[in-house]
């Protein structure tokens, strides 16, 4: 089963966000095979984060929580609230399989809340600029919920322009780039 864990960022939590960073990459490690994309969001001044995702593989929704709950910056309180839904990776890849590579252009998260009857559920025309794509489900995959993807485009509008906008309660585009422990 594929979730979404996207980890919002409690304002002014960024100095323990540091102190952490190591616990953070640690437990994180132990999802390396289960992870099909991960990066934090950022602010509109490229640097400074503001969320923290993940795509991953996992057994069940307990799993998930357990993920989404245990991870050492949310003990801490670092984040102020997190998004946790099933999702169905409809690319079939990771993010290490992007055509696009790691680097060069912008980089967003869409997330599309649902209003209504389900959309967006085959992958839209431009697949070159996704890097991950697929529907927000309930945790029995039985209803949709919405869309998330992470795309590369020239601007925020540019990314929220893959999904249809009359079908979403609302779209959000944040700022997000490749994550994982460095090098």
């Amino acid at each position: 089963m594929e979730f979404l864990c996207y980890h919002r960022d409690r304002p002014g939590s960024l100095p323990l966000r540091h102190e952490l960073l190591e616990k953070h990459w640690s437990s994180m490690d132990r999802y390396t095979k289960e992870m099909i994309a991960r990066g934090p969001t950022l602010a509109d001044d490229g640097d400074t984060p503001t969320g923290s995702v993940h795509l991953l593989d996992l057994p069940d929704p307990a799993a998930a929580r357990a993920f989404a709950f245990d991870e050492p910056n949310y003990q801490a309180g670092v984040y102020r609230d997190v998004l946790l839904r099933r999702w169905r990776n409809t690319l079939g890849r990771t993010m290490g399989d992007f055509p696009g590579g790691r680097t060069g252009g912008n980089r967003y998260l869409v997330l599309g809340l649902g209003a209504g009857p389900a959309a967006d559920l085959a992958v839209p025309s431009g697949r070159n600029e996704l890097i991950a794509y697929g529907p927000l489900l309930s945790d029995d995959g039985a209803t949709w919920l919405g869309t998330a993807a992470l795309v590369r485009a020239p601007d925020p509008d540019t990314a929220r322009a893959f999904l249809a906008p009359v079908r979403y309660a609302g779209i959000e585009a944040h700022h997000w780039q490749f994550g994982g422990r460095p090098s």
